[in-house]
């Protein structure tokens, strides 16, 4: 890329950004049983992680709660993409619900990973933030089985039943560098530890850093779209700061950027987290370019074209 000219005000929008073909899904999944079976549709926990798109499918008519137990008996329930542990489905069927699943399918894999390491004696090492709902529902998979290990520094205090069995598996958002930085203290604490047959941490929450990466090696400011409860936004932020941007800044929508930021800065990076719609992003530019940041250059790490189809009691109801 062309070095700037000192003082020329840019922007450098990192690609991919915003929605992956998780979230469609599960966005398409609550518009389409809103569409087949009407309102009200409830659905367990945010759908996913973004305000904007909750209070959307609310103005639409969906219900979110915290607990399977606020769903009337007998409704309809959406189960979000970070997936659930077992003992959900079964409180649901006790509850006589029309359950869904939209949980992402590269979350479903790291499920069956559990089940499956589970069953032939492993002990395994999840590793991810406590309370995350993904992580939640994961560790339900095999709840006996499954320790969570919440960053490099928390592996002291792991302990197994056989070092010779031992695997780990990962929270799907997490940051790439970190995950692998907690992956080789296991490995020192374990030598045998073996890891799940590919990538736990999804392709688009790989990409996205890896724009980023870029993006902040040039940008003295990064701009993340997204809200404060996405996984995969709050690491955009950190991998920013690690990778040559002075300061990076998590924000829901281009309201809450400030003015100060832009103080010395001629390069400003935005990029937007997994659940973020694009016309937040393009609200953010339009505020960079109101304030002279209208050269705008893309910087692409990667081509996206998964798709993942609806869940099967949507796309062919009975």
């Amino acid at each position: 890329m062309t070095a700037p000219s000192p003082g020329r005000k840019r922007v450098l929008l990192a690609a991919p950004r915003g929605f992956c073909a998780g979230v469609v899904r599960a966005i398409q999944a609550v518009e389409k049983a809103l569409e087949i079976y009407g309102p009200p549709v409830y659905v367990r926990h945010e759908i996913v992680h973004n305000k904007h798109v909750v209070k959307s499918l609310e103005e639409k008519g969906a219900i979110f709660v915290k607990e399977t137990a606020e769903v009337p008996e007998g409704s309809l329930v959406l189960f979000s993409a970070h997936g659930v542990a077992p003992v959900v489905h079964q409180e649901a069927a006790a509850r006589q619900l029309k359950a869904i699943d939209a949980t992402c399918p590269l979350v479903t894999k790291v499920h069956k990973e559990a089940v499956r390491f589970a069953g032939d004696g492993y002990d395994i090492l999840l590793i991810g933030h406590e309370g995350h709902e993904e992580v939640v529902g994961t560790l339900g998979q095999a709840p006996d089985r499954i320790t969570l290990v919440d960053g490099p520094e928390d592996v002291a205090n792991v302990v197994v039943r056989d070092g010779s069995k031992v695997v780990w598996l990962s929270q799907t958002t997490l940051s790439v560098d970190e995950t692998m930085e907690t992956v080789g203290a296991l490995k020192d604490k374990f030598p045998q530890l073996i890891s799940p047959p590919s990538d736990d941490i999804c392709y688009a929450t790989q990409n996205r850093q890896a724009a980023v990466k870029q993006v902040g090696a040039e940008a003295d400011l990064v701009i993340v779209v997204g809200s404060r409860n996405s996984s995969n936004s709050k690491r955009l932020v950190e991998v920013a700061k690690l990778t040559g941007a002075r300061e990076a800044y998590l924000i829901d929508c281009a309201h809450e950027a400030d003015d100060a930021w832009l103080e010395a800065v001629s390069t400003v990076g935005v990029t937007s987290g997994a659940s973020v719609p694009d016309t937040l992003v393009d609200q953010v530019l339009q505020w960079l370019a109101a304030r002279g940041y209208e050269d705008v250059s893309t910087v692409t790490a990667a081509e996206e074209h998964q798709y993942f189809a609806l869940p099967r009691q949507l796309s062919s109801p009975r």
